[in-house]
């Protein structure tokens, strides 16, 4: 019986990772076997069933690993981006949502399913980007309605398809606006429950790995001292927002302190509270607009005359 003429896709998932791991990937063997998959198009369990890959599939496959060996975000070669079980899209020109930011998900979810949380649940991403948190969290929590607040065209574009592709065009709105703008804030706000944000906080001197350095300056960078974004949307959230409205805002490493400092020196918001990640580094921080349930008055909608909504 002669041999096969070509690799075995296992073969080749191991010449791949061997590479990476040689480019400095840490994750290199899982990062192998997502690049493999995603070039032969098979799922992940079909592996190591498939006993030739062609010539043309592994031109592809060497390809792909040379570009992620050049430290060109995974995110970015397969297009795609996994965050809270969701599968998003993502490229060139929005920022690639990172698994710390799931922590946000598990607070808002939480929010929802407290007893006497606000009925009707509307939530406000602000800085959406792919729409990770919106997506997110109307697609765990499927009696709320979502508005996806983001100010990049390129970014949004990227929003309204995961919001499209997920099936949750229905639940999950898309404003085109600056979270900085108090003016274009104020109507999305007025009837949010909940407000989540994973803003750009990065101060501008920090270093960044590669792959960072390929997500857009704006959705990373945010000042000198990283709470340019943040220190500009703490009154706004404390004005703004609605009685028993729940607020919560990813930050940096480095500035949890100066978040808890500009929420409480905003008013209007009470139980400011710093939370950490598992491993312990400070990761976001929470507060409450003080009051009842206060006035549950419908989210708008797409005619209600609010500059930037789209579909």
């Amino acid at each position: 019986m002669s041999e096969p003429r070509h690799p075995s896709a296992d073969t080749v998932r191991r010449q791949a990772a061997a590479a990476l791991s040689a480019a400095g990937i840490d994750s290199a063997a899982a990062e192998a076997a997502e690049l493999v998959v995603h070039e032969l198009g098979v799922e992940p369990g079909r592996l190591l069933l498939i006993d030739e890959v062609t010539d043309a599939q592994r031109r592809r496959i060497e390809h792909a690993v040379a570009l992620r060996a050049e430290r060109i975000p995974l995110q970015h070669i397969t297009a795609r981006a996994h965050f809270a079980g969701l599968e998003l899209i993502v490229g060139p020109g929005v920022f690639v949502p990172r698994p710390e930011t799931e922590l946000l998900v598990e607070w808002a979810l939480a929010r929802i399913a407290a007893p006497g949380s606000p009925r009707p649940v509307h939530v406000v991403d602000l800085c959406s980007g792919s729409g990770a948190l919106a997506l997110a969290i109307a697609a765990a929590a499927p009696t709320a309605t979502v508005t996806a607040v983001e100010r990049s065209t390129v970014a949004a574009d990227y929003l309204r398809r995961n919001v499209e592709a997920q099936h949750l065009t229905g639940r999950v709105r898309i404003a085109l606006a600056d979270a900085t703008d108090g003016a274009a804030m104020a109507p999305l706000l007025q009837t949010a429950s909940i407000v989540v944000s994973n803003p750009p906080y990065v101060p501008a001197a920090s270093p960044v790995s590669p792959e960072v350095a390929h997500d857009p300056p704006e959705a990373v960078f945010s000042g000198a001292s990283g709470m340019d974004v943040i220190a500009a949307m703490a009154p706004i959230l404390a004005a703004a927002t609605p009685p028993g409205c729940a607020v919560a805002i990813e930050h940096d490493d480095t500035t949890s302190d100066q978040v808890v400092d500009a929420l409480r020196r905003a008013g209007g918001l009470e139980q400011v509270q710093a939370h950490h990640d598992l491993a312990g580094r400070p990761r976001f921080v929470s507060a409450v607009r003080p009051g009842g349930r206060g006035d549950e008055r419908r989210a708008p909608e797409p005619d209600d005359g609010v500059e930037g909504w789209t579909a």
